[in-house]
């Protein structure tokens, strides 16, 4: 079963997707990404932080993980953002915590990693996370608009800096950032129309990436490729086995009918999916605190997913529940990983 859980194709849209990421937040597009939005947003009150929101929502449409997200949006706008007199630590918060629209924003690795531990359709989860990652980003600009209208910013810098950018002109912008806008565009059309499976869109998000940075905007070099594929095989190891056994802690949970034990708890004391489900949420808030999201995804999902599907509960709708909520940990104490990345 273990063996079964890693000799499995969807598995391959993981490491991937990781793959492309970092090739993509090596070779700049982040930052194409940023000046794109800024020059639409800048100008507004709160438009710097709205426009780093937006490029974590787009640069999650890309890349599928939280820490990448954070990784490559914040290495470009934290320092951005405290040179235009932004308090750092403020700073720092915003993209972390928006960082994590990169687990709910399809693609997303969490959906892949759910979608393995119980069969629901990776491609219906994708498809169910764009409202609620858009929603999310939306009240997230809607804080930092009052935040920075309350506190007050420093226009003088803020225009001199978008002077700059408008000076090189929007045709010269657009062909500049039309490439990194592209990108989710080709893999989430793909998917949705049925051109190609998420694991196939996880591929080609790899080769866009390199043909892009190498060829287009000649950020990186080919011997680049070696450190970063190093990178992608150190993330992905220990997540690797996570998956592998969790093939076989579904097979024990099923042997030893704990998931129909689990179902029974929850069935006799909650009479509503709703109820359910709200004391649920604070449990996925809490154990995202002290929890990785994809271990906590592939040993809670199995478990719960039975039980709350008895009380009518959508997979679907469960799964975006849950990754949601595991999100929320990517920036909470203390653990917290786009906490760490983006302090670091």
């Amino acid at each position: 079963n273990t063996f079964s859980g890693a000799n499995s194709t969807p598995i391959l849209a993981v490491p991937l997707f990781i793959l492309g990421g970092v090739i993509m937040s090596e070779g700049g597009i982040s930052k194409r990404l940023f000046n794109f939005f800024a020059y639409f947003m800048g100008h507004f009150p709160g438009g710097i932080p709205c426009t780093v929101i937006v490029t974590c929502l787009f640069y999650g449409a890309i890349s599928g993980s939280g820490p990448a997200t954070t990784a490559a949006v914040g290495s470009m706008t934290i320092p951005f953002m405290v040179a235009l007199g932004y308090d750092r630590q403020w700073s720092a918060g915003v993209v972390a915590v928006a960082g994590g629209l990169g687990v709910v924003i399809p693609p997303s690795i969490p959906f892949v990693l759910y979608s393995l531990a119980t069969g629901v359709s990776t491609g219906n989860l994708f498809l169910a996370g764009v409202l609620p990652g858009i929603l999310i980003g939306v009240f997230m600009m809607v804080w930092a608009v009052i935040y920075c209208v309350r506190k007050g910013e420093d226009k003088a810098k803020i225009h001199a800096k978008m002077g700059e950018l408008k000076s090189m002109g929007l045709g010269r912008l657009f062909i500049d950032s039309f490439p990194a806008l592209l990108c989710p565009i080709i893999i989430l059309g793909g998917i949705y129309t049925g051109m190609f499976t998420p694991t196939e869109a996880a591929c080609i998000s790899v080769f866009y990436a390199i043909l892009v940075s190498l060829f287009v905007y000649k950020s990186i070099k080919v011997k680049d490729l070696i450190p970063m594929l190093a990178s992608s095989v150190k993330t992905y190891g220990g997540l690797a086995f996570v998956l592998a056994f969790a093939t076989a802690f579904g097979r024990v949970l099923s042997l030893t009918r704990a998931t129909k034990i689990i179902e029974d708890f929850i069935v006799t004391n909650f009479s509503t999916a709703w109820s359910a489900l709200t004391v649920l949420v604070i449990i996925f808030l809490l154990l995202g605190m002290v929890m990785d999201t994809g271990p906590a995804i592939v040993i809670l999902s199995p478990v719960l997913l039975p039980a709350v599907q008895a009380l009518g509960v959508n997979e679907v709708h469960f799964g975006v529940i849950l990754v949601c909520c595991l999100s929320i940990g990517l920036a909470t104490p203390p653990f917290g990983l786009d906490l760490f990345v983006a302090g670091n």
